[in-house]
């Protein structure tokens, strides 16, 4: 067992859960990450597997099929998937802050008629917050859902969809006129059922095609159009409108444990390639790893990898715990993800030119490290956040 980016005080459960995953992406992921993501191929065979493991169910209760565990668990398991190819863990990470927001804000009928099927892997969920003039500003939102009757009629259009294809149940944030004073008190999420696939999956709903990106291959990002959509009441998340902007926050928190989960992935394997690299290339009589200057960023390298780790683990941990962790989460993001995009470049540089040939696995990490500092909110997002928390605690007096 390497020795970066081990977790103390883990259960035998969780130990056997790690394990098993890793070998997975031993196996099953890394021989074939290379050739799929240049395909731009969805890797249907490695869901399979996860599947067939209970992944989709990994933090879904008992109750209703899955696992039940950890966040902590969660984001351990993430970290090594992404460790083989971050894509594979975009399909599973719109699905876990779906089933997230279900287990905590769903009504007793909304879980018993998702979650046994998300946990099985049959019900698979996308996120859609996002908008194409939106930005970091959620309140701004302009997709609305008009009350009709019992019914509601969407239009609008929603951007970055992960597994918008590929999904069967999206919660999406919309605006309702309910006449709150303040703009987040006007929105409300809902469930919205679909068949997969592309173009006018239902009256109303298109989803176009794959959006064209220069990573994260494979996984299916789209838009989702609405022109008079209509849906029932029913499907507000909750049974209560207006709660949208609560649901989406708390969801995207444990995504933000999620992201830094996979930059911690991305920065081991990064590290595990360039370790390997510079003791097998040799220049002056001697392997590259012997030569001050690439150790010395060997070292640099690890001591990212570690510190991004441990700060990772600990936000999940908190939030295991009930207590609030958006300041430790948007640490553990903000780090981890700056520190992935930093570790990647230097294990780039380590393989000097090679690692410019895309026969080289760094290649494609050099171009998936980037989305990182983006996904669930800018690091310029993380500062702020990470500095509104603090200095509610560091009032001065």
């Amino acid at each position: 067992m390497a020795r970066l980016a081990q977790t103390a005080g883990l259960t035998d459960v969780q130990e056997e859960i790690i394990s098993t995953v890793r070998t997975f992406v031993d196996k099953e992921i890394i021989p074939h990450a290379t050739a799929l993501e240049h395909a731009d191929a969805y890797p249907q065979d490695i869901v399979d597997g996860m599947k067939e493991m209970g992944l989709f169910g990994l933090t879904i209760p008992e109750e209703y099929g899955g696992l039940g565990e950890s966040l902590l668990t969660y984001a351990l398991v993430v970290e090594q998937i992404a460790r083989g190819w971050m894509s594979v863990s975009g399909v599973i990470n719109t699905h876990f802050i779906v089933a997230y927001m279900l287990m905590h804000h769903g009504t007793p009928e909304q879980k018993q008629k998702y979650l046994p099927k998300m946990a099985e892997g049959e019900t698979r969920g996308a996120f859609s917050m996002s908008e194409p003039d939106l930005g970091s500003d959620v309140a701004a939102i302009k997709t609305r859902a008009k009350a009709d009757g019992d019914d509601y009629v969407i239009d609008g259009a929603k951007m970055w969809l992960t597994n918008g294809g590929s999904s069967n149940l999206i919660a999406l944030l919309v605006k309702t006129d309910l006449g709150q004073p303040k703009p987040y008190q006007n929105l409300t999420t809902f469930l919205v059922e679909k068949p997969s696939g592309f173009g006018e999956v239902l009256p109303g709903l298109t989803i176009p095609g794959k959006i064209d990106k220069m990573g994260y291959k494979g996984v299916d990002t789209t838009e989702a159009v609405f022109d008079g959509f209509r849906i029932p009441g029913a499907q507000i998340l909750g049974g209560e409108a207006g709660k949208g902007f609560s649901h989406m926050m708390d969801g995207v928190e444990v995504g933000r444990v999620n992201v830094a989960a996979r930059a911690c992935g991305i920065s081991i394997r990064a590290f595990e390639l360039a370790a390997e690299y510079a003791q097998q290339r040799s220049t002056f009589g001697k392997p590259i790893a012997e030569h001050q200057a690439i150790a010395f960023k060997l070292a640099e390298m690890g001591t990212k990898v570690e510190a991004a780790h441990l700060m990772m683990v600990n936000a999940a941990r908190l939030k295991d715990r009930g207590e609030r962790n958006d300041v430790e989460a948007g640490m553990a993001k903000l780090l981890a993800s700056e520190y992935c995009a930093e570790v990647t470049q230097e294990a780039f540089r380590i393989h000097g030119g090679y690692g410019y040939s895309k026969e080289y696995e760094i290649e494609r990490l050099m171009r998936e490290a980037p989305f990182l500092l983006i996904g669930e909110g800018t690091s310029e997002i993380q500062k702020t956040i990470i500095s509104r928390g603090l200095l509610k605690e560091y009032r001065s007096r």
